[in-house]
């Protein structure tokens, strides 16, 4: 924490040197949420782009707490402009609706246990299976399980009712579980 505050003195005193190290020394995990939430490489780097315009600008409000870091606050910046992306690609598409999707897909959820661990799929993998899922799926999905949201927060975020979230998150297991079945028996016909 300590060097994370003399970086952030560092940027406030426009020492450019400093700015570069923030970017190198949290780029990398925040593009990976930002890819969580876009689906694709070229609008989570939109996004983490924005975030940090965000960060950068927020950086003199930063207030370090004994409980927090500023990796944490600069997450809680990068899903905010996620979920703001979403929202202004959701009316610019118009079928990004969360409750046309909950009508969209009926899948019932398994209640079976699912164990990544014994899958020969990799993390990379997983992620591109979830960066496939529908919006609505999708970001309800990095809502609840990453960012450990509840079903209240989210539709305090998103604008839906809380049973949308439930059946957004319940209808983003089921298929994402058939896509990771799908792709392990891919994998065993090889």
């Amino acid at each position: 924490m300590k060097d994370d505050e003399a970086m952030i003195r560092d940027i406030l005193h426009n020492r450019e040197k400093a700015l570069e190290k923030l970017y190198d020394r949290y780029a990398p995990s925040l593009l990976s949420l930002c890819y969580r939430y876009a689906g694709n490489m070229q609008d989570a780097e939109d996004i983490l782009h924005d975030g940090f315009i965000k960060v950068i600008k927020s950086l003199a409000d930063f207030k370090p707490r004994p409980d927090g870091s500023l990796e944490a606050w600069m997450k809680r910046i990068m899903i905010n402009a996620a979920l703001n992306f979403l929202r202004d690609h959701a009316r610019e598409k118009k079928e990004v609706d969360l409750d046309a999707i909950q009508e969209r897909l009926q899948v019932q959820d398994e209640n079976t246990d699912f164990d990544l661990a014994h899958l020969p799929v990799t993390q990379d993998q997983i992620l591109r299976l979830i960066g496939e899922l529908p919006d609505g799926y999708r970001t309800v999905f990095n809502l609840y399980v990453f960012e450990d949201y509840s079903h209240k927060e989210i539709c305090r975020q998103l604008n839906c009712s809380e049973s949308t979230s439930k059946s957004q998150l319940s209808k983003a297991r089921a298929v994402l579980r058939s896509k990771i079945c799908e792709t392990v028996n891919i994998l065993n016909t090889r």
